[in-house]
């Protein structure tokens, strides 16, 4: 494989994606050879992410060390989140990074959506080794309370689910289709988070917390981007969405009600199921949800949104339609993932289906031993043992715990089973480092709503 002349080597290839570039072994290849010490930071509300690495800085590896560098600050802004680069050792990589990431740039997405999240303008400085900033973090405990009656809402792209959670038993869940990406209407949402957490209540003698679980970015509880709610207008966003879920768990009971990013409580799903930290959470399912628990049992404040986060260096690869960008997660470790490489088969989707539609029909032809069907799941498990080590390289995790809807079945079985073939084939010290498991089918499912009913401590 070749990147701007440099060629990479690897053994294992995914089937149905035969020109798929594992971001680490890019990045490994590209470092041999490189002398020049350059320094990134990146800031948000909450803490500092710093990262230092060597480029070639000559004339003829211009072009390559920009795409280098600016792989490195796409996947910062989406692991750690922030709304300032901080640029110090080379004034080109400084020019490029200042053009692509704003209002007229490449990267224009990440620069409104960041200055979204943080209600900060979104900019890139040149600093010098003086004034360059530290790293700070800022992790904190939450979740894990199971005294009470509570109820956990988990809002899916293609289903939603709640629970009835009493004294940490489930006593009561449900899955229902919906169909919020493609809504307009605020009150659709609105009638469907509430009939959900309604239902759970007439389970239990009252309700003590509500804690949801939802793909998106909140802070203190409120929604500030959230591809649930693509087609709501500006507007009723600002006067509906925002507080959604505060609204409609106020009309179920007067208790506390936590609202949290699904990767952050996929995570949290994760140390509880195991009874340890150090827990990375994915959740396969409309798109690909992440979520760290660190070794202190906290969560880390990190945006964790991979979905958006490269994987796959070749600039060839398919384009995320919301994003505009290519080779991201979402469309690696998602349902858009199987779609994909099901172009690539003879099984037929038909349009007329929706994207959880699709995902069961490869899931029946996997059941009846398609072998189309096998190559689909097989490429995502390829795909999933080079990205695992990549992301082991910005969290460090132990426990990677898999989840959500794609995982489900044979199908999520033949992933693992593929992504542990390729960690220990290609990337045999770190396979010493992690484990990649599965949890029960039950818990693939709707563990993240259970996880959610533990964020709020109680006022009972």
């Amino acid at each position: 494989m070749n990147i701007f002349g440099l060629e990479i080597n690897f053994k294992n290839h995914p089937v149905l994606d035969p020109d798929f570039i594992p971001m680490l072994q890019f990045q490994e290849a590209y470092k041999v050879g490189a002398t020049e010490k350059i320094s990134l930071a990146v800031e948000r509300a909450d803490g500092m992410a710093v990262y230092n690495t060597l480029i070639h800085a000559t004339a003829e590896s211009k072009e390559l060390d920009r795409f280098y560098i600016e792989r490195i600050v796409k996947n910062i802004l989406w692991f750690k989140g922030g709304y300032k680069i901080y640029v110090c050792g080379s004034d080109d990589i400084y020019e490029y990074l200042h053009q692509a990431y704003s209002a007229e740039g490449d990267r224009n997405f990440d620069y409104d959506f960041m200055s979204t999240v943080y209600e900060m303008p979104f900019s890139v400085v040149k600093c010098t080794p003086e004034t360059f900033p530290a790293e700070q973090e800022n992790a904190q405990a939450v979740g894990g309370h199971l005294d009470g009656c509570r109820i956990g809402f988990d809002a899916g792209g293609s289903d939603r689910k709640v629970c009835a959670v009493v004294d940490g038993e489930c006593v009561y869940s449900e899955e229902v289709v919906w169909f919020p990406k493609i809504t307009e209407d605020w009150n659709y949402h609105y009638k469907e988070i509430l009939t959900a957490m309604k239902t759970a209540a007439t389970h239990m003698p009252r309700v003590d917390a509500i804690g949801v679980s939802s793909a998106g970015v909140f802070v203190e509880n409120e929604t500030k981007v959230a591809s649930l709610f693509l087609k709501i207008p500006k507007d009723d966003f600002q006067a509906h969405i925002k507080t959604i879920f505060l609204d409609a768990a106020k009309e179920v009971a007067d208790a506390p009600c936590i609202v949290c990013n699904d990767g952050d409580v996929s995570a949290l799903a994760g140390g509880m199921s195991l009874g340890e930290n150090n827990v990375l959470g994915i959740a396969m399912g409309t798109s690909e949800a992440v979520g760290f628990l660190n070794a202190d049992g906290c969560i880390t404040g990190w945006l964790n949104e991979l979905a958006f986060a490269p994987v796959d260096a070749n600039p060839n690869a398919e384009q995320d339609e919301w994003s505009h960008d290519y080779g991201v997660g979402c469309k690696y470790f998602s349902q858009d993932a199987v779609i994909k490489l099901a172009r690539n088969t003879s099984i037929e989707l038909p349009d007329t289906c929706s994207p959880g539609e699709k995902l069961k029909i490869v899931q029946k032809a996997m059941i009846d031993g398609n072998e189309d069907a096998v190559k689909i799941f097989d490429s995502i498990g390829v795909y999933l043992g080079h990205s695992l080590p990549y992301y082991y390289t910005m969290y460090g995790y132990h426990n990677a715990l898999l989840m959500g809807r794609v995982l489900s079945g044979l199908g999520g079985d033949l992933i693992l089973k593929r992504a542990l073939e390729v960690i220990n084939q290609e990337y045999p010290e770190i396979s010493k480092e992690i484990a990649p498991q599965l949890p029960s089918e039950q818990a693939r499912r709707v563990g993240q709503s259970v996880a959610a009913a533990t964020l709020p401590r109680s006022l009972s």
